[in-house]
């Protein structure tokens, strides 16, 4: 029997798919030309592995069913949209408004005022923080992690948490189906359930054609939040696992930063772990979740809790970051595990440090993702000629996620500088305005600068040209990342 035929009907329809991904990548119009040209060479020089890739990656997409429950989810919650923000914000100076007007829209919420924060003195120190507030919670406990491991830390947290469902507290628990999948196939996931904590596998991995109901699956819920009685809640870059974190040893410590919050801001992250909860659990919280009775209480700073993920408006986070830089008269300061920023993060820096802001980007000298880590220095050449101070930082992985503006505005959540968080993971942060509160965070990172080392123009024309090339030849493709 001759297959020449279907050997050629063979490569006509492979032909006509690889051509129709082609054109698809060309007219995904939210897409920059960076990204467009991106996949455009990769389909070009691999056409049957950037097929594939770009239908699994190519795009954030996310199921109909789950972009419909978002919003119905989304119409059924009151965010308090409209309300006296303009007050909260006169005690802001007028820089910084733009900033905290783009993270409105972001989380369709106002600023509020009257807010209190103290920051944790490590991951050990958070975790115990936590734990006493869950031996005092009297009504609820909402957690969401993206990694939750079963070591010392994490199983304090779960005793935690079964001996405040059996006295009656209601424990709405969120993990990652990837980052705590370990906690979740574990011994310990049915325990909590069996002392009453509900439970929630967010974004789960799907089998099969099963996957189309689902998300792209390399897209996460990276959020970091912690809600005890809509009263206090934790915000930063910790996951639920000690600092040694033993799945990665070898970067250890893992040097992060959480922050306990009491005031309006609370009832704002608790509104951002309700949206998610409704969508994937399924239990309907809009009757439970209730505004605090004074939404804009006196004293204490102004915030904003605010959310981003695959659904948001496009660069949504990196024009938080932006708002903020823009904003900056004097210094900024900057620590984040995984720097891959895109065009317009990339040029508020540069042009913080030309207009004579005091820039200084602190940078893990060990990366636990050697590919970010490369394309994170191919960017240092044109940010120290900028005139931006970059260090590396040598006691672990340092995985703070901070941002400090002048001394007085302050952002810290879970969001990275990378590709992943300004574009596709679910994420959460808090952008705050207090000269005590932001000197603490501040305080926090010369904490990092002591232990790091500054990269100098030497050190960088002392690269060998392999290097250059691999971490050139890498940032061609960061857009995708």
């Amino acid at each position: 029997m001759d297959t020449a035929p279907a050997h050629l009907i063979s490569i006509v329809i492979l032909a006509i798919v690889h051509l129709a991904v082609i054109v698809r990548s060309l007219l995904v119009e939210s897409r920059n030309s960076y990204s467009r040209a991106a996949w455009l060479l990769i389909l070009l020089l691999l056409p049957m592995v950037g097929v594939l890739a770009y239908i699994l990656f190519g795009e954030p997409w996310v199921a109909l069913q789950f972009q419909r429950r978002a919003r119905k989810v989304s119409r059924e919650l009151d965010r308090h949209e409209g309300t006296a923000a303009a007050a909260v914000l006169q005690s802001v100076p007028n820089r910084f408004h733009a900033a905290f007007r783009i993270c409105e829209r972001i989380g369709r919420c106002p600023a509020v005022g009257g807010n209190s924060a103290t920051l944790a003195a490590d991951s050990n120190a958070a975790i115990d923080s936590m734990v006493r507030d869950f031996d005092d919670a009297r009504e609820t406990i909402h957690i969401s992690f993206y990694i939750w491991l079963t070591d010392h830390n994490g199983l304090k947290v779960v005793e935690a948490l079964k001996r405040a469902a059996l006295r009656g507290v209601t424990c709405r628990i969120m993990a990652d189906a990837i980052g705590s999948r370990g906690l979740i196939r574990s011994k310990y996931w049915q325990a909590m359930r069996d002392a009453g904590v509900r439970l929630c596998v967010s974004l789960k991995m799907r089998r099969g054609f099963a996957f189309l109901e689902g998300s792209r699956i390399d897209l996460r819920n990276h959020r970091k939040i912690v809600v005890v009685d809509d009263w206090i809640t934790y915000c930063g870059s910790q996951n639920c696992a000690d600092p040694e974190f033993r799945i990665k040893p070898k970067f250890a410590p893992w040097v992060d930063i959480m922050m306990r919050f009491e005031g309006p801001v609370v009832h704002q992250n608790q509104l951002l772990f309700a949206d998610a909860w409704m969508v994937e659990a399924g239990e309907n919280l809009s009757g439970v979740i209730a505004p605090p009775a004074e939404l804009h209480a006196v004293g204490g700073f102004p915030a904003i809790a605010f959310g981003t993920g695959p659904m948001s408006a496009k660069g949504a986070m990196s024009d938080a970051f932006v708002g903020i830089l823009y904003g900056a008269e004097r210094e900024a300061i900057i620590s984040t595990p995984y720097f891959v920023p895109d065009l317009p993060l990339m040029e508020a820096l540069i042009s913080c440090a030309r207009r004579g802001v005091d820039t200084t980007l602190i940078l893990p000298a060990r990366n636990d993702s050697v590919a970010v880590g490369a394309m994170s220095r191919a960017t240092y050449a044109e940010l120290a000629e900028a005139g931006v101070k970059i260090f590396e930082f040598l006691g672990g992985l340092l995985h703070a996620k901070t941002l400090v503006v002048d001394g007085e505005a302050a952002l810290i959540g879970s969001a990275n500088m990378d590709r992943r968080s300004l574009e596709l993971n679910f994420e959460n942060n808090i952008l705050l305005y207090s000269r005590n509160t932001a000197a603490t965070i501040r305080d926090r990172q010369h904490t990092y600068l002591g232990h790091a080392r500054e990269v100098s123009r030497s050190d960088m024309r002392k690269r060998p040209m392999r290097r250059i090339l691999w971490q050139n030849l890498l940032t061609i493709f960061a857009p995708i990342f």
